[in-house]
């Protein structure tokens, strides 16, 4: 079983994820900056239909993101001490630089692309503990792991409610998804200060977490 304390976090991230998703999705007209899957259906259908423009972006959000994980995990990678440190601030400072952008006139399409990057370098913030990804922009390995997991308790062979603690991780992405689209009714792009203080308070916990004992 994952510890509450990191399960926690877990979802906390998740459901930052599935907040700036939910404004980056309002914000574009319909299309993703963490959920690729979708990106690339729809990616794949316009290029049949002849809509060049919406495969280029598609495939643009499709390449920030993978861009963005591979910083992520590059900087994660880079010390055990001080990479969760690293990965938070990064994420922090693109979310950030998105909504400065925007703000400052930057169309909506360019904007994104640095939130989709962020999403993807977001998913090296926290370790996995055991068999459950912690803090991801994405579910559904999630959901078929929890669905696993309820087939394997069902027979005895795992303890009886750890397949929850996987659909909890599922929760958190939508909880985050409903409160940021809520946010961006009430208050439009400056509905990502939340999460941007969600990714402030990691990298001061991960700085605290490093400093010298």
């Amino acid at each position: 079983m994952t510890p509450p304390r990191h399960l926690f976090f877990g979802m906390v991230l998740t459901g930052a994820a599935g907040f700036i998703d939910a404004v980056g999705f309002i914000e574009l007209g319909g299309y993703f900056v963490s959920f690729m899957s979708g990106n690339t259906t729809q990616g794949g259908a316009a290029l049949v239909e002849g809509a060049y423009p919406v495969f280029g972006l598609t495939i643009a959000l499709v390449c920030l993101f993978f861009i963005g994980s591979v910083v992520g995990a590059a900087l994660a990678f880079s010390s055990p001490r001080w990479g969760p440190a690293a990965v938070s601030f990064a994420v922090f400072a693109g979310v950030g630089a998105t909504m400065a952008l925007v703000l400052s006139g930057v169309s909506t399409d360019m904007a994104m692309l640095v939130l989709a990057a962020s999403a993807g370098a977001q998913n090296a913030i926290l370790p996995m503990r055991g068999t459950i990804r912690l803090g991801a922009t994405f579910v559904t390995g999630t959901l078929y792991t929890a669905g696993q997991e309820l087939a394997l308790a069902l027979q005895g062979k795992v303890r009886p409610w750890r397949w929850l603690q996987h659909l909890g991780i599922w929760f958190g992405l939508l909880g985050g998804a409903i409160l940021g689209a809520l946010a961006y009714r009430a208050i439009g792009i400056h509905a990502l200060f939340a999460p941007i203080a969600i990714y402030a308070a990691f990298t001061v916990g991960h700085l605290w977490a490093a400093r010298p004992s």
